[in-house]
């Protein structure tokens, strides 16, 4: 078996830098056009030239994103932008329309095409098709079982690659295509633009009683009919890698930092543990218990197994689960003195008690006995943002270790 890519999302360079340090084998990015992710920070070109060499020198790769569904004002556009995209070195562009995809075909041919979700592919018949035309990859649609998978594998090329998502947030619509946005907000979901009103709180009022809510809320806060849980498989590496698999895909471009590193460290653990022994591997729970450390809603293997059912939604209340804050990030360390240099991210007091993830190894817990400033002043707190602050580790880290500390019970 060959070991699957493991995908990162990176809204931004330093997003991807951090993805590729903590074990992503790929990342995808936006730029600032035909991505759809508006609320990412995404690429300038400079930033694109940057991130595209940081992955080469550590042989990763870097894929484009522009899979919005273009109107007519955008097609020339488009043109324009692969002319500046073209020489950047993208091992991949995702598109999920028929005419950008012919246009890739024409103005950037050495790049290879990557079918997005939202091209909504559920059979094998369609991706065979876009296979047949030139398509390289083809990124299942996230409303599949393991079997239906593993089907289209069988019934297709052995090389076209397949792409799943494995982790990340769930639409209330067939992958992405949705007008609810537009309707309420004019917002275009397929233009990048979602304001996410499937998240909203939601109260029945009949027309000719204006102000008189009905009683049909799940609890006194209202009725968050469309709220999806997260989807999370790092309980099932093995039924993903037996389904054939190529690429697993953690979404979340508008994440932060912290949140793709601790994802990805942890799928980059399982993954790996998994091809050590595929005979005798048994899930390691502490890793689930690591994806519990970053914002998130209640998981759900979504439609690996079945249909949805109630269950894959959350009807109380549309906030996310936020056990552990990020407090800093390590910007040099001394081996000799054993001190860090941190750069605050979230006000963190000496008595503290902590935890260092660094890239690619398992994280430890330490109390922050002392802790000083800039100028070398005994401090007891770092209420600052990006204030750097000197602290002695109980062990040796690394630059863009991260520092974490879990909330207080309210």
């Amino acid at each position: 078996m060959k070991k699957p890519e493991l995908l990162a999302p990176g809204g931004s360079l330093e997003k991807l830098k951090t993805a590729i340090l903590y074990g992503a084998d790929a990342v995808y990015i936006g730029g600032e056009a035909f991505s759809l992710r508006v609320a990412a920070e995404n690429f300038s070109i400079e930033d694109m030239k940057e991130g595209i060499s940081f992955a080469h020198e550590r042989g990763k790769k870097v894929y484009l994103t522009a899979n919005i569904l273009p109107h007519n004002a955008d097609i020339d556009d488009f043109a324009s932008y692969l002319a500046v995209v073209r020489p950047l070195g993208f091992d991949g562009i995702l598109v999920s329309d028929l005419g950008m995809f012919s246009m890739v075909q024409e103005l950037a041919p050495e790049i290879p095409i990557h079918i997005s979700t939202q091209a909504n592919n559920v059979n094998f018949r369609s991706a065979a098709k876009w296979h047949e035309m030139g398509a390289k990859r083809v990124v299942l649609a996230r409303e599949m079982s393991f079997a239906e998978m593993k089907e289209i594998r069988e019934r297709t090329p052995e090389d076209l690659e397949l792409e799943a998502f494995v982790h990340g947030a769930m639409c209330i619509s067939y992958s992405g295509r949705c007008l609810l946005s537009n309707y309420m907000t004019q917002r275009d979901a397929n233009q990048g633009a979602c304001a996410h009103p499937c998240r909203w709180n939601y109260s029945l009022v009949e027309q000719t009683r204006p102000g008189e809510y009905m009683d049909v809320y799940e609890n006194e806060r209202g009725s968050f009919i469309f709220n999806s849980k997260d989807l999370c498989l790092i309980r099932h590496i093995p039924e993903l890698i037996e389904s054939g698999i190529t690429s697993f895909k953690i979404e979340g471009r508008v994440k932060t930092s912290y949140y793709v590193a601790t994802i990805i460290q942890a799928y980059r653990t399982e993954i790996d543990r998994y091809f050590e022994d595929p005979e005798h591997y048994v899930f390691d729970e502490k890793q689930f218990d690591e994806l519990c450390k970053v914002s998130h809603r209640p998981y759900t293997t979504g439609f690996s197994f079945r249909k949805p059912t109630g269950e894959e939604q959350v009807y109380t209340d549309s906030s996310y689960i936020r056990d552990y804050d990020l407090i800093g990030i390590v910007t040099d360390y001394d081996a000799e003195t054993k001190i860090a240099t941190v750069t605050q991210r979230n006000r963190f007091f000496a008595g503290d008690e902590i935890e260092v993830m660094q890239p690619q190894q398992p994280f430890f817990s330490q109390t922050i006995k002392t802790m000083q400033n800039e100028k070398g002043e005994e401090i007891t707190v770092a209420p600052h943002a990006a204030m750097i602050v000197k602290i002695p580790m109980e062990q040796s880290v690394v630059k863009d270790a991260m520092l974490r500390k879990k909330r207080e019970e309210k």
